[in-house]
């Protein structure tokens, strides 16, 4: 180990230290700072016989996580990460402060080819030590990660150099390997490309990490200890800030789902059937493959899916269990309780429009309630979740969809949409340009439901 620090102290010798993640991004010029876009309007082909050459993988594209750069040494892809505290916007109206790798949580997705060598540097700015453990990856001893039994701890202000040759293929993970540095936020993707493209061909790959986190209405920062969580996020997001997907109809995708967290997660498409095809050890047999919508996605597991996207239209992808599929609506109250018996509607339009003015965005008011719904006992129960705020979290993956989309999104939920060649193309088209979706022009605001 100490020849390898001493090689890497001389390559590195003269550059610049690293303070953060923007500045690593800023002075790395990595071959993968253009990567292909997984949605390009005519995707690489996959060859057709022996003497043609294979095309370079399809990259995964991990919605609301950047990709991590790397750079050639040699042979050697070289990636820098960098373990910090990150503020973290759940949704427009709630942040947290966790911890993560390069400025994001969870940490930026590695992708890299089978047969690589890699070498990934690692740095500590932490108010504590921590380790990096790759998940499901069949690496040296030295190089696993478990502290004190594979190496000793990384102090706050420390650097480690792992490297090791991947020989696997498939959705693996990193992460700290300390119990409440795990609950912080502390995992990442590690996407590993088969050296032979898999069949059948895929033409859009998406990635997705769920987690959930205890934060109460008046606290920022995360309680590790807890065992009730009150907001549940993919990809560090939550419904409807989530970026959804975006597919070609015709076209063929994949969706891996990575859950790091205290929850198991049972995972439905609407409106399509899908096949697993892969967990955290990589790709399965296909004669083990099976028909489903909904797969159950454990503590510590991935589950590739794959399906036809031969149905248009906005298919949802959430976590099944009902509690993950709402917000903390304690936050959505100035009182900061949820009195359900007393709940009535103007005091309920008062408490979301005070919240909506802070953002701000547009308030919409939620589905109509019968006259006397405060005469029946158990009311209200969803009546008072709506929460629309389509124009605080327009992007291009949002154009088109109906006026108050956002409204029941929460929680543990995205959208997969498979749209025809036109509106595919122009959504990409903004894509490219960077350029917002233009929320359809407001209707009136009332407060009779209608």
């Amino acid at each position: 180990m100490s020849n390898r620090r001493n090689f890497l102290r001389n390559i590195l010798a003269g550059a610049t230290a690293f303070a953060s993640a923007k500045v690593l991004a800023a002075q790395e010029a990595p071959d993968m700072s253009q990567p292909q876009d997984p949605h390009a309007t005519t995707p690489p082909k996959h060859p057709h016989d022996h003497h043609e050459e294979t095309p370079p993988p399809q990259l995964v594209e991990t919605p609301d996580i950047p990709n991590l750069p790397y750079r050639l040494d040699g042979a050697i892809k070289e990636f820098h990460l960098i373990a910090e505290p990150v503020k973290r916007q759940i949704v427009p109206f709630k942040a947290m402060e966790v911890w993560g790798y390069n400025g994001s949580c969870p940490g930026p997705t590695i992708q890299a080819n089978q047969g690589d060598r890699v070498r990934i540097i690692f740095d500590n700015h932490l108010p504590e030590s921590t380790t990096l453990h790759w998940h499901g990856l069949e690496v040296p001893m030295e190089m696993d990660g478990l502290p004190y039994i594979a190496q000793k701890p990384i102090p706050p202000g420390g650097r480690f150099v792992y490297e090791f040759t991947l020989h696997q293929e498939g959705t693996y993970f990193y992460h700290s390997h300390g119990a409440m540095q795990e609950m912080m936020g502390m995992i990442g993707l590690f996407i590993l490309h088969p050296e032979k493209p898999y069949k059948p061909k895929i033409d859009h790959d998406y990635g997705i990490i769920l987690q959930e986190w205890a934060i109460l209405p008046n606290s920022t920062v995360p309680n590790t200890a807890n065992m009730e969580f009150n907001w549940l996020t993919f990809n560090g997001v939550s419904a409807p800030s989530i970026t959804p997907m975006i597919a070609r109809l015709g076209s063929r995708v994949k969706i891996r789902i990575v859950n790091l967290g205290m929850d198991h997660h049972p995972m439905h498409l609407h409106g399509n059937q899908f096949v697993v095809t892969g967990t955290e050890a990589g790709r399965t047999p296909e004669s083990t493959w099976r028909r489903e919508n909904t797969t159950l996605v454990g503590v510590a597991q991935a589950r590739d899916i794959e399906f036809d996207a031969k149905y248009p239209g906005d298919w949802m992808l959430h976590c099944h269990l009902p509690h993950h599929m709402m917000n903390s609506m304690s936050d959505l109250l100035s009182d900061r309780q949820i009195m359900t018996a007393a709940t009535n509607d103007p005091q309920a339009l008062s408490q979301m429009q005070t919240l909506a003015n802070s953002v701000p965005f547009q308030h919409i008011h939620h589905a109509p309630i019968a006259d006397n719904a405060n005469e029946v006992p158990g009311f209200p129960q969803d009546a008072f979740m709506d929460m629309g705020m389509d124009d605080a979290v327009a992007k291009p993956e949002t154009h088109g969809l109906p006026r108050n989309w956002s409204a029941n999104m929460m929680g543990m939920m995205t959208l997969v949409r498979v749209l025809p060649d036109k509106k595919f193309d122009e959504i990409m088209q903004m894509k490219k340009r960077g350029t917002a979706d233009q929320p359809a022009p407001p209707t009136e605001h009332r407060h009779d439901g209608n």
